[in-house]
């Protein structure tokens, strides 16, 4: 079976589980602590990152983007790139925001100190690093609500890699509680349509020792 090396909070490798749960390719998740730079995960990614998918016939797919990419061209059955060069576009013009400006707004501003810091022993949260992530997660969040208030899905008409790169990057702030749904309804509201879907299962039953989410982070009603 192929296996998907993973942490069960990083957005990257989230991302990859949801499109291979959309696609219905059976997987097998193993959780990889790549601050231990192990030597045999090393063989599979020079770079020690965060997902690795490891095919069945033994090949090897690093990086999200990679990934998502392949499964997309291997597995074309369930499309989620787009259907037209323009939908393919702007899903790939999306998916870069959420990977990189995202992440660098956000991501590294609130998953990094309230949790990887602290899991690694560098500190206590940095007080202007978390303010400044809340304050451009209200951006985002902005955002994404005029995407989904002026269109079906986030990149058009059809679901799409950038549905599933938000929801990734979404539901790990959510774990963490930092999201306040209150700032953006439309927001809130697509992504109650994609915690729905039956690939979001195994995402909403992740649990990790020492953090409890909230309530709302399981709950379809939320």
């Amino acid at each position: 079976m192929r296996v998907l090396y993973h942490l069960p909070l990083s957005p990257f490798a989230r991302k990859v589980r949801l499109v291979l749960a959309e696609k219905r390719l059976p997987f097998e998740l193993r959780s990889e602590k790549v601050w231990a730079r192990r030597p045999e995960y090393l063989e599979l990614n020079p770079a020690c990152t965060v997902p690795t998918l490891v095919e069945d016939n033994g090949l090897v797919i690093p990086d999200s983007s990679v990934i998502c990419e392949y499964l997309d061209e291997a597995y074309p059955d369930t499309g989620l790139l787009g259907r037209t060069l323009g939908e393919r576009v702007e899903t790939r013009r999306l998916v870069a925001w959420f990977d990189d400006k995202f992440a660098k707004d956000v991501l590294r501003n609130l998953y990094w100190e309230k949790t990887l810091k602290q899991m690694l022993g560098l500190g206590p949260p940095d007080g202007a690093a978390l303010r400044a992530g809340l304050a451009n997660l209200k951006h985002h969040l902005n955002y994404i609500g005029w995407l989904a208030e002026n269109r079906k899905w986030l990149a058009g008409a059809n679901i799409s890699l950038a549905d599933f790169a938000a929801a990734a990057y979404l539901s790990t702030l959510d774990y963490i509680d930092a999201m306040d749904w209150s700032v953006s309804p439309p927001a809130r509201e697509w992504y109650a349509r994609m915690k729905s879907r039956p690939c979001f299962r195994s995402v909403l039953a992740d649990r990790v020792s020492g953090m409890v989410p909230p309530p709302r982070y399981s709950d379809l009603d939320f």
